[in-house]
């Protein structure tokens, strides 16, 4: 990248970091121009994308979007950096992440902000196994509705009861 180029990369590395709803900094050394390639065709089907970033311009545009510290520590911007940003589902990208780190055991997950709250490596990977927003708010209807059900049967059995008591004393 030419030095002129630079400050408009910064630039619009800090517009993608602030309205991100959710980021994550891989390390991807070993991954093959073809398997990148791969990566991010798959993050691109879950509204995702992947910028190969130097880390000191990861850095200042870090510093201008404001990011905590633990993002900009030089322990975590060290080798080869890439940023995946989602602006839709948080652990849709993750999931996709891990699979294909589990195909091709690279990348590595670094750090990550995951709905504004900063996420280290052990917790990306935890998040990554989660189901997706959609199928947790599934569960959690119908956890909700299975007992409202049981007790609309319930009573249903109990109004059976009473309608054959009641006949079988109308036709005595």
């Amino acid at each position: 990248m030419k030095k002129s180029e630079k400050p408009l990369f910064v630039e619009n590395l800090k517009e993608e970091l602030k309205s991100a709803n959710s980021f994550v900094l891989i390390d991807f050394v070993g991954l093959g121009v073809k398997s990148q390639q791969e990566l991010k065709k798959r993050l691109k089907s879950v509204g995702a994308k992947m910028i190969i970033v130097k880390n000191t311009l990861f850095k200042m545009a870090g510093k201008e979007a404001k990011l905590s510290e633990e993002i900009l520590d030089d322990k975590v911007l060290t080798g080869s950096s890439a940023l995946i940003v989602s602006e839709n589902d948080p652990i849709s990208f993750l999931q996709v992440l891990a699979k294909f780190s589990s195909e091709f055991e690279i990348p590595q997950f670094k750090v990550g902000v995951i709905e504004g709250s900063f996420q280290d490596k052990e917790s990306l990977i935890t998040l990554s196994k989660l189901p997706s927003k959609e199928i947790l708010f599934s569960q959690t209807v119908g956890a909700i509705s299975s007992p409202l059900y049981g007790l609309m049967s319930t009573l249903e059995g109990n109004m059976q009861k009473l309608i054959y008591i009641l006949n079988s004393k109308v036709n005595s």
